[in-house]
């Protein structure tokens, strides 16, 4: 009899098999069996194919080839994201994969920047980051400088077919002693004893039994919520958009460095430029407007002709109370949703598997500490994204229903109190643990209008005219640092080109 500890993922699609792949590439098989049930009768959600930095750090720790990868799933690269009329109608600006400045004194830089900005004597936040500056150049190289050079001081993440990624990883997992079980689920038995799972059923006939099951399961949560019912906790009174509309389009001669999120009347709308195509959609509260009135705003805004019909999509802001429940663990959208507004979607499936790692028991007798950290830890990375998506809405001044309902909403007291300690000196204290640092922050606080009028008292010791001189220095060196970049769409080309679909 097979002795090993039996890890079951139900589900496949982007985080079915990330999670496959990372046991594959992480597992002693000699200790684990891990096995994937999916039908390819179900369809899979690609909700956003927008990612963060921390999918390279994910793709170097399975030790895939950039290249390879970019070129088998038309991704294009990524330096942050555009919100185009967001804080009033006609601004734009870029939250970065990138700092702003470098340091300069005994403040942080930003408060540098606050006290000359307050003063007149400083150029706009995005001049001082290079990310920014390329993007907006449309331009792209890899960091190639020394620790301290300015073409150093960024990261980047990709623009990619979610679909062809799990297609990718579903080869390399398989390669690596992962088995698939192809099944459609009837039926889910639970253990009498424990209350969790024993196995599940298949339209076959055949049963799989396991240890510890993953639920990758979508929307349907089939594990975690239609049967241990654990309840989603929800956050619509706080996030209200419920609906999506998406389409492809022919791809644009504007092949940009960064995905775009244009603010409309009831939600916004997204544009991910990848190799062979535009990704589009429109996310938006149904309460404002009805699904053939925002299909026809976003076709009406493509810079592309669509490539297919629109395709509607509904879910509901929110978290599972207990990600780990009995022997079941809710990753991706079994687990909860936040919008694709900031990329988290493929962030949120790799720290449960990052988690799931660290944690994962080597028999069926579990320690009860174990899902109670990992509920933890998913717990904070959910809250301080839901966050800081939160801060969007809430910093605006535009003058539809929905953007004036989100100005006057009760705001989570983790959020208002961000919010005071930067209108008050720009202060940004940085997270332990959870997604997106001070230099985030900053971007959206600024790019939506809300700027202190001065920093960290530190700051002030350095004279007015030395200041502006190291500021001045600064924004030239980034200006120089991107001279010799090449365009997206040319580097793209020579580094990782697809073969024609």
């Amino acid at each position: 009899m097979d002795k090993r500890f039996d890890l079951v993922i139900v589900g496949g699609g982007t985080a079915g098999w990330m999670c496959a792949a990372a046991c594959a590439a992480k597992l002693d098989p000699a200790r684990y069996r891990v096995r994937l049930v999916e039908s390819e009768e179900i369809g899979t959600v690609g909700v956003g194919e927008a990612t963060l930095p921390q999918m390279k750090d994910f793709n170097d720790y399975l030790g895939l080839d950039e290249a390879a990868f970019m070129a088998a799933t038309q991704a294009s690269f990524k330096l942050g994201i555009e919100f185009v009329n967001w804080g009033r109608q006609g601004d734009r600006y870029i939250h970065p994969f990138g700092t702003f400045g470098r340091p300069i004194g005994e403040a942080d830089f930003f408060s540098y920047w606050a006290r000359a900005n307050a003063a007149g004597r400083a150029a706009p936040l995005p001049d001082y980051c290079i990310a920014i500056v390329m993007a907006w150049a449309n331009r792209f190289m890899l960091p190639n400088g020394a620790a301290g050079d300015v073409r150093n001081a960024f990261s980047y993440a990709y623009h990619l077919d979610a679909f062809l990624y799990a297609r990718f990883l579903r080869r390399w997992a398989e390669e690596r002693g992962v088995d698939r079980v192809e099944g459609r689920i009837v039926s889910v038995e639970r253990d009498g004893e424990g209350g969790g799972i024993a196995g599940v059923t298949l339209a076959s006939g055949a049963q799989v039994t396991g240890d510890l099951f993953v639920d990758c399961s979508g929307f349907r949560s089939l594990l975690l919520g239609q049967t241990l019912g654990v309840d989603l906790e929800d956050w619509a009174h706080w996030l209200p958009c419920d609906s999506a509309v998406a389409v492809p389009s022919a791809r644009s001669d504007d092949f940009t460095p960064y995905t775009r999120s244009t603010r409309r009347p009831a939600g916004w709308q997204w544009r991910i430029p990848l190799q062979h195509r535009t990704g589009n959609g429109y996310v938006y509260a149904s309460a404002h407007v009805s699904d053939d009135e925002a299909a026809a705003t976003l076709l009406a805004n493509l810079d592309g002709a669509a490539l297919a019909d629109p395709r509607v999509l509904r879910f509901k802001a929110g978290k599972r109370r207990r990600a780990w429940a009995h022997n079941v663990i809710g990753m991706g959208l079994a687990g909860g949703f936040l919008e694709p507004l900031e990329s988290t979607s493929i962030y949120l499936v790799q720290m449960a598997i990052m988690h799931l790692l660290t944690l994962l028991p080597d028999g069926p007798a579990v320690d009860p500490a174990l899902p109670a950290e990992f509920n933890r830890v998913m717990d904070v990375e959910y809250d301080r994204i839901r966050d800081f998506l939160i801060l969007h809405y809430a910093a605006n001044e535009a003058d539809a229903p929905l953007w004036q309902a989100v100005t006057t909403m009760d705001l989570p007291d983790s959020l208002h109190g961000r919010i005071e300690a930067f209108r008050h000196r720009g202060h940004v204290p940085a997270y332990r643990d959870g997604l997106f640092g001070p230099t985030s922050w900053q971007a959206v606080f600024v790019g939506q209008g809300i700027v202190p009028g001065s920093g960290d008292r530190l700051a002030d010791a350095m004279p007015e005219d030395v200041l502006a001189q190291r500021l001045d220095g600064f924004a030239a060196s980034v200006a120089q640092g991107i001279a010799d970049a090449p365009s997206h769409a040319e580097f793209v080309a020579r580094y990782c080109p697809a073969p024609a679909l």
